[in-house]
């Protein structure tokens, strides 16, 4: 329902928190203790593990993107090994941050793999989104009440309170609210591709995006479709 659009994403990192969560330590097998010596060390010891974890990362790397190959369209051998090799460079950034959170859990390779895994999904996405477009026109508009619910009955209740919101969408949001609501809300866009658009960070793109709910509920109160507590939720 016209609700869905108005609730508040889940602010999220760019790893999941299992990933990352702070688990007992395990004895370390000698190879994953042998990583974190060396990428703990100084001067030629640790560039030298470096450039190998980076090595490491570049082939795992080109091995999901072309799994993701039909997902990326008409992406070439070489753009798709560029965006293996930017995922695998900042997946090592990345990893030399958060090697205090390295627990055990797995070998030190398998947890540094999935850091890289979500590099490529980011840039996936960002790929997918680079150059699509941002508005929403009448037949967007027309074509919303199919997206938001099948049901026949819920969609004719439901034109009202569209065309509501869309007058709101136009005359309360700042143009900058407007094109965070537009991309996120309504074309589904990802925070941080947005955030990337922008020039912004994935924190400002929430905050906009919270200010543009608020101004909406308010708005669409004032026409006669409020918002209740147990409807932002469902």
């Amino acid at each position: 329902m016209t609700e869905s659009l108005l609730q508040e994403p889940m602010l999220t990192g760019g790893l999941d928190d299992h990933w990352l969560a702070t688990r007992p330590p395990n004895a370390l097998d000698s190879a994953s203790l042998a990583w974190l010596e060396e990428l703990r060390a100084d001067g030629a010891r640790r560039d030298r593990r470096v450039r190998e974890l980076h090595a490491h990362l570049v082939r795992v790397a080109l091995r999901e993107v072309s799994r993701r190959r039909g997902m990326l369209g008409g992406a070439s051998g070489p753009e798709l090994e560029d965006i293996a090799h930017q995922a695998a460079a900042d997946a090592v950034v990345s990893i030399m941050e958060h090697l205090d959170d390295y627990r055990g859990a797995s070998k030190f390779t398998t947890w540094a793999y999935r850091f890289v895994i979500n590099e490529v999904s980011t840039k996936t996405r960002r790929h997918l989104w680079s150059a699509r477009r941002v508005e929403f026109d009448d037949y967007d508009w027309e074509r919303l009440p199919d997206r938001l619910t099948r049901a026949p009955d819920a969609q004719v209740a439901q034109s009202a309170q569209l065309a509501a919101l869309r007058r709101a969408v136009d005359n309360e949001l700042s143009p900058r609210q407007r094109y965070v609501f537009v991309a996120v809300a309504l074309n589904e866009a990802p925070i941080d591709v947005v955030a990337l658009q922008l020039g912004s960070t994935r924190g400002a793109i929430y905050k906009t995006l919270f200010d543009a709910r608020a101004k909406l509920r308010v708005s669409l109160a004032e026409a006669g479709y409020p918002i209740t507590d147990a409807e932002r939720g469902s």
